[in-house]
């Protein structure tokens, strides 16, 4: 059992049009507890969608004693079992409700059938190790208004951008969700950071236009990257990673952002991609390297190198670039 001490889920802050979908579908965000009030000023208002008549039954029971586990909202509300669970993933999917712990959230994703029984219970077939019983409590998903924490959330975001890249620029928030702060909120800090001396400024990326900020350990790690020796070897990432970039800082169609698809590196340079089940290449390949470009696609678990990830570059045309150099204004 995973249980949540400095950290919890809750459903995504944008809602995709077209009503509540299942839970197997809603986009779910994993965030520190201490943060959720930055990351929900971010939000939209909430939409007026009204829970259906079980999932409000479970609603007032919560309204009325607080956070409550399981056993006391199917007895609070005298709904069977499996009315409850579906009236929790109803309320979890309006981004309602939550539970204090990540198995609240596994249960509602795997069907009733595989996970454990109720006490006294038996079943046949193999089953999960958990169940409802053990999700902890559920709790109202606590809202604050958009305006509160305004200026604070931009901050924390543009904070978050730089350490998942290093390397921040408008283009790459192409990658991001739509509901983060454009680019000119983004950019007010980003010159107030490198006033304070926190991160640096310059060209770190060649190609693109527009102000580029980097964090000071990100600047030595591009100088260790164009020393390096080019090595051949194939890092192959899920295309939910975020160093899918693929169409964004090079040519091309992007890769959708799905764990299904694969995209697949050599020395910083993306070569290959996997879509479905078709493999396609953006350079020429010999045999023996289409061969192992394809096994390294495939594999179920990619080898990330101890060194760390490579350095993206773009796509070459004619001959190959050098490395991108670091610079300073």
């Amino acid at each position: 059992m995973v249980t949540t001490i400095c950290g919890g889920w809750r459903r995504a802050l944008s809602r995709s049009p077209g009503g509540v979908s299942p839970v197997r579908t809603t986009p779910i965000t994993l965030l520190a507890r201490r943060n959720a009030p930055l990351w929900a000023a971010l939000s939209a208002p909430p939409e007026a969608i009204q829970p259906g008549a079980r999932a409000q039954a479970v609603l007032e029971v919560i309204r009325s004693h607080g956070a409550s586990f399981f056993d006391e909202l199917v007895d609070g509300t005298g709904l069977l079992r499996q009315q409850v669970e579906e009236a929790l993933a109803e309320l979890v999917a309006l981004g309602l409700v939550s539970s204090d712990s990540f198995v609240g959230l596994r249960a509602l994703l795997v069907p009733s059938d595989r996970r454990k029984p109720a006490a006294g219970g038996r079943r046949r077939r193999r089953t999960v190790s958990f169940g409802m019983e053990d999700a902890g409590r559920w709790a109202l998903a606590r809202r604050v208004r958009p305006d509160e924490a305004k200026p604070e959330a931009i901050e924390h975001v543009a904070r978050k951008l730089l350490h998942r890249y290093g390397v921040v620029f408008w283009r790459l928030l192409a990658r991001e969700a739509a509901w983060l702060p454009p680019w000119r909120d983004l950019l007010r800090v980003y010159r107030r950071l490198e006033a304070r001396g926190e991160i640096r400024g310059g060209r770190f990326v060649t190609g693109f236009s527009g102000e580029q900020f980097a964090l000071p350990e990100a600047v030595g790690m591009l100088r260790e990257a164009r020393r390096r020796p080019a090595t051949g070897a194939w890092v192959s990432l899920s295309g939910a990673d975020p160093l899918n970039l693929v169409g964004i800082l090079t040519p091309g169609a992007r890769l959708p952002a799905l764990t299904g698809n694969r995209v697949l590196y050599r020395d910083g340079l993306p070569v290959a991609q996997l879509v479905g089940s078709e493999v396609e290449l953006f350079d020429t390949l010999d045999p023996g390297e289409h061969w192992e470009a394809r096994k390294a696609l495939l594999r179920a678990a990619a080898h990330i190198p101890p060194a760390g990830r490579p350095a993206l570059a773009p796509i070459p045309s004619s001959p190959k670039p050098e490395p991108v150099a670091p610079g300073r204004r």
